[in-house]
C-alpha cells in the first residue's frame, strides 16, 4: 500500500472514463481505490453492476447482487463481461465476469457476480418498512475515523467515516458490532444504488475489533439485498449497522444494514471474510 497519495479519483470521474464494447465494460482503477493488493470490493461491485446496466438495461433497479471475490484486481484496466441469464416479464438475471490481464497478459477471473433486476409492481398484501433503530452516538458526537497513509486502506480516503458504537480494529475493544455514520465525500453524479453497493461494504467485519495488532482481512463473498430508495441527500450522512455473528477457524460470517440519510433501508447482506488473525 502506498504511503502518500498526491491525488485523488472521484467515484464519478471513474464511470465517465469507463469504455463500452459489446458485452465487454471496461473501467481503469486508481491507487486511491485500492484496499492493500487488490481494488476496494465495494468499488468493483458497484462499477460490475454499472456494466450490468450499461449492457442489459438500466430501467430496472436491482434487488440483488451476489459477488464472489476470486482474485485481487490490480492497478490498471480490467473488464467486466456480461451475460444476460434471462429476462422475464418482472426480473432480470444478469452475470458478470470480472476479468485482469496478468504479467503475461494471460487474462484471470477476478470475480463473479450475479445481479437480479426486477420492476414495482402493485401488491394487495400492505407495506413493510423497517424502522431505523436508534444509535448510542449521534453523527456530530461520533468518533471519525482518520485515513492514516499506509496505515488504513487507500480508498478510505474518499469516505467521511464516524464510529457511533463498536470499537475501531486491532484495538481489543471485545465488541462485535460496529454502528458508522458515512457518506462518499463526492458524490456527484453517482446514482444512489451504487453509493448503496459501495458502501455497504465500505465498513472492517467487526472481528477485527478483537484483534490487539494489525492483521488482514479478505472478503471472501457477499450476498447483498438492495430496496430501491428516493430522495437521498447527496450530502447526507448514511448509517452502515454490521455484526459479526459467527466467528471460527479465521472466518467471519457478518450481517450489515444500511440506512439513508433520512432512515430508509437502502441495502442488507451477508458476507464472508477470511480474517489472518
Amino acid at each position: 500500500m502506498s504511503s502518500e497519495l498526491t491525488a485523488t479519483t472521484p467515484l464519478s470521474a471513474l464511470l465517465a472514463a469507463r469504455s463500452i464494447a459489446a458485452h465487454r465494460v471496461s473501467f481503469t482503477v486508481t491507487d486511491d481505490w485500492q484496499q492493500g493488493r487488490t481494488a476496494f470490493g465495494g468499488l468493483l461491485s458497484a462499477l460490475s453492476a454499472q456494466a450490468m446496466r450499461d449492457v442489459c438495461g438500466a430501467d430496472w433497479p436491482m434487488r440483488a447482487l451476489q459477488t464472489n471475490f476470486v482474485g485481487p484486481v490490480g492497478l490498471g484496466t480490467f473488464h467486466v463481461d456480461v451475460a444476460l441469464l434471462r429476462q422475464g416479464k418482472n426480473v432480470r438475471q444478469v452475470k458478470a465476469t470480472v476479468v485482469q490481464a496478468d504479467a503475461q497478459g494471460v487474462e484471470q477471473v477476478c470475480g463473479i457476480l450475479l445481479g437480479v433486476f426486477g420492476t414495482g409492481r402493485t401488491s394487495e398484501i400492505p407495506q413493510r418498512r423497517p424502522v431505523q433503530p436508534p444509535v448510542a452516538v449521534s453523527a456530530e458526537a461520533s468518533a471519525p475515523l482518520p485515513y492514516l497513509p499506509g496505515l488504513t486502506p487507500n480508498f478510505t480516503q474518499h469516505l467521511d467515516f464516524r464510529l457511533a458504537e463498536g470499537a475501531f480494529p486491532f484495538t481489543g475493544g471485545g465488541d462485535w458490532l460496529t454502528r458508522y455514520h458515512l457518506r462518499l465525500k463526492d458524490s456527484a453524479g453517482v446514482d444512489p444504488e451504487l453509493i448503496a453497493i459501495m458502501l455497504t461494504d465500505a465498513g472492517p467485519t467487526p472481528a477485527l475489533s478483537q484483534a490487539k495488532r494489525f492483521a488482514p482481512a479478505s472478503s471472501v463473498s457477499w450476498a447483498l439485498e438492495l430496496r430501491p430508495v428516493t430522495n437521498v441527500d447527496p450530502e447526507g450522512l448514511w448509517r452502515l449497522d454490521q455484526d459479526t455473528i459467527a466467528y471460527d477457524e479465521g472466518y467471519a460470517n457478518d450481517r450489515a444494514h444500511l440506512w439513508t440519510p433520512d432512515g430508509q433501508l437502502a441495502a442488507f447482506g451477508y458476507q464472508v471474510v477470511a480474517v489472518y488473525a
